[in-house]
């Protein structure tokens, strides 16, 4: 949006309208993490990395193993409703296949 300043005068006696622009900020993003456990198998981690956050084979193993040898893992960084939608649609394919997967969503710091 742009605000016009209606107030400075040339020397000539003519108004002059000046435009002054704000810069839309970027929206807060979010980290999506997911979290170990004893029955999630790798191999759907590394699928899920690759087909819902669009990771390439190797990043996909490398997060996959974070998670496996830390417990958590970075599976992305989002605004927050995009992050949320990657959430549930996770989620959803996990328990179709009887997985406890968890995924949380938490601040950029």
């Amino acid at each position: 949006m742009a605000d016009f300043d209606r107030g400075r005068k040339t020397g000539s006696g003519t108004a002059v309208l000046e435009e002054t622009r704000t810069k839309p900020q970027k929206p807060p993003m979010f980290k999506v993490l997911l979290h170990n456990d004893d029955y999630t198998t790798m191999e759907f981690v590394v699928y899920v990395l690759k087909n819902v956050f669009y990771k390439s084979p190797a990043e996909a193993e490398r997060i996959m193993m974070n998670v496996h040898r830390q417990g958590v893992g970075v599976a992305g960084l989002y605004p927050y409703e995009i992050a949320e939608a990657k959430v549930d649609k996770v989620t959803k394919l996990a328990r179709a296949r009887e997985f406890p997967l968890r995924l949380t969503i938490e601040p950029e710091n």
